[in-house]
């Protein structure tokens, strides 16, 4: 890590300077040797830092916001190339060199920082050592040295042996303790900060290289925070529980403001938002117009949120503008409750094993009707016969008919052959 952080050596000035602007701050209120002076001195640098990453943060934003224009295309070239990951992968890097989108964006805060984290680690360090460094002069590294927060100094890390802690006038299970519970803090605001990006807002119907990159973020950083935490000074433990609670914070108000289309954020969103226009019958703030202009610009590609909310709308009455206003219409409330009227009309659907119950029922009852006018026709056909057949002339010879021999036809008789006779 010492390695490492001698790397950054040449910003360890320009660090170690806005450190001492601070501490003189915070030193007039508190005290110069106090933890309180050091340590907030050393969050006013992140704050800094992150205001001074702003402009960085935007473009991620941009940029996450192409990945998710372009989530349609990447799901149809998932569909099309499902069986050959290779010309997937190569599909995939054609779009985004064509759309100008990078999926490494999100990544983009953090490597800015890190010149930062470790020329504060190589200063720390230094301080650990008893070194000058940067503008730090030897009354202002005693007064570093003697710094403690909850009992833990500066410089001490959790790894220290109980002599070099006592030189720096604290005891190890106070390091350790303290140093503990900062680690499980910076871990777990880094994984609670990637979850909620991860449950909240993303369109989970689409797959995408980008999601899966943010998904391995979510466990690899802590994981990576938590084994490399044990060889960070409390002050660098202090500057990294710093930003990510601002980066959590930052993440929050995005989500809340303007969130991923398709995603569980976008849906609350747009829930709060008709829960206002209900309220107050218009849509107040520029924001709110915004995402209603948005999502009127989509015209048929909305999706299940977006369609919800537009029909949440006329059911209220209203019809949203491709301004982003809303206006009282009778048509949409009219055409809304026509079609829920229509969905009300709709059969239940029935399941496979209702269907194949039915379908057999049916045939059963065909065969049976075919069997019974079969029989009606056969009945009808017979007595149409009986009823056609042709009546002797003159009076009936009943003696005769009785008087025939067994065998002998009836009614009038074909003459014989003469071989016969």
């Amino acid at each position: 890590m010492d390695t490492i952080a001698s790397l950054f050596s040449f910003i360890t000035w320009p660090v170690s300077w806005v450190i001492v602007q601070f501490h003189t701050l915070y030193g007039a209120i508190f005290g110069d040797n106090t933890g309180w002076a050091w340590g907030l001195s050393i969050v006013s640098l992140v704050v800094l830092i992150r205001i001074c990453l702003i402009p960085l943060f935007v473009k991620q934003i941009k940029s996450t916001r192409n990945m998710q224009v372009l989530q349609p295309k990447m799901k149809a070239i998932q569909e099309r190339y499902k069986s050959d990951k290779q010309r997937q992968s190569e599909e995939m890097m054609k779009l985004y060199k064509e759309t100008g989108t990078n999926p490494l964006s999100s990544c983009l805060p953090i490597l800015a920082q890190s010149p930062f984290f470790f020329a504060l680690y190589h200063v720390l360090s230094a301080i650990a050592s008893n070194k000058k460094i940067g503008v730090i002069d030897q009354s202002l590294l005693d007064s570093a040295r003697q710094a403690h927060i909850f009992g833990a100094p500066l410089a001490a890390k959790f790894m220290d042996s109980e002599a070099t802690v006592r030189a720096l006038g604290a005891s190890l299970t106070d390091v350790r303790v303290v140093t503990a519970v900062m680690i499980v803090m910076m871990s777990a605001s880094q994984f609670f900060t990637q979850r909620q990006l991860m449950t909240k807002n993303v369109d989970l119907t689409v797959k995408t290289p980008y999601m899966q990159q943010q998904k391995m973020l979510m466990y690899i950083f802590p994981v990576i925070f938590a084994v490399m935490g044990v060889n960070f000074p409390v002050g660098v433990l202090v500057y990294w529980l710093t930003t990510n609670v601002w980066t959590m914070g930052q993440q929050m108000y995005v989500i809340n403001q303007n969130p991923t289309p398709g995603s569980k954020a976008q849906d609350q969103y747009l829930g709060r938002l008709l829960k206002s226009v209900t309220v107050h019958g218009e849509v107040r703030g520029r924001t709110r117009r915004n995402m209603i202009k948005r999502i009127v610009s989509k015209g048929p590609d909305r999706n299940d949120i977006e369609r919800k909310f537009i029909t949440g709308l006329a059911k209220l009455g209203f019809a949203a503008q491709e301004d982003g206003t809303v206006i009282k219409s009778e048509t949409a409330l009219a055409e809304s409750e026509g079609g829920a009227a229509q969905r009300r009309q709709q059969p239940k659907r029935q399941t496979k094993a209702q269907r194949q119950t039915g379908a057999a029922q049916q045939a059963g009852a065909k065969d049976a009707d075919s069997t019974e006018s079969g029989s009606e026709a056969s009945l009808q056909k017979r007595d149409t016969s009986q009823d056609e057949k042709p009546k002797p002339a003159g009076k009936p010879a009943s003696g005769s008919s009785r008087q025939a021999k067994s065998g002998q036809r009836k009614g009038p008789q074909r003459p014989k052959h003469p071989s016969k006779k």
